[in-house]
């Protein structure tokens, strides 16, 4: 998912000089955008690594965490890593939240959908698959931050997977053969309607639990 993204507002002061409008001005000054995408995987898995053993399994995730963990994983690379975006942002046609709204979706996510679905710690594979799927198209058509909200909505769902459970997610399918489906999920989230994402976290579960030697039907 390597589509960039179109914006309004401040667009000469987004993109680092030489990068012919591929990548945003940055802390170490990397023009490539294929070397910054393998810059941020790296620091993503880093990232994911160490949260693995600090977040406990009763936490309740906040907003505040969630900008924590953007900082924590492009801090060194983008001077506004983990504030909320102040550009408008839209991408194939479909506009997301206005930057201006942003605090206010995002403590009325916390209030709605963070504190009622973490910690994760329902058991049956249905309870899971619809808690992931609401709280990241929730997360999705907000989309607080300039850069990185997919890769951080999934390393969200990771850690609310690793409390109810599961083995670390495996996302393969959705950045490939389910790629369509999940754009049309998050779009079927503006009516409240969750399913379409319920069904791709549901086989995202079936896969990683395949994977790890394990049955979905007998959780």
């Amino acid at each position: 998912m390597t589509d960039r993204y179109d914006t309004s507002g401040l667009i000469e002061d987004q993109y680092e000089p030489g990068s012919d409008g591929t990548v945003l001005r940055n802390l170490l000054g990397v023009r490539s955008r294929e070397e910054m995408e393998v810059h941020e995987t790296a620091e993503l898995w880093s990232t994911e690594h160490r949260l693995i053993f600090e977040i406990e399994h009763e936490h309740r995730f906040t907003a505040a965490d969630l900008c924590n963990i953007h900082r924590t994983w492009l801090g060194g690379t983008y001077s506004w890593a983990g504030q909320y975006r102040s550009v408008n942002m839209s991408k194939d046609g479909f506009t997301f939240a206005m930057a201006h709204t942003v605090p206010t979706l995002m403590a009325a996510f916390e209030t709605e959908q963070l504190s009622r679905y973490t910690p994760c710690v329902f058991e049956l594979v249905e309870d899971v698959a619809h808690a992931l799927a609401e709280v990241h198209v929730e997360l999705m058509l907000i989309h607080p931050f300039r850069e990185g909200n997919g890769r951080l909505g999934r390393l969200l769902a990771t850690l609310m997977g690793l409390q109810a459970g599961l083995p670390l997610l495996d996302f393969t399918e959705v950045a490939a053969e389910l790629r369509e489906d999940y754009f049309g999920a998050v779009r079927a989230g503006m009516d409240r309607n969750y399913a379409p994402m319920e069904k791709i976290f549901r086989q995202v579960i079936e896969r990683t639990l395949r994977s790890s030697g394990q049955d979905a039907a007998s959780r």
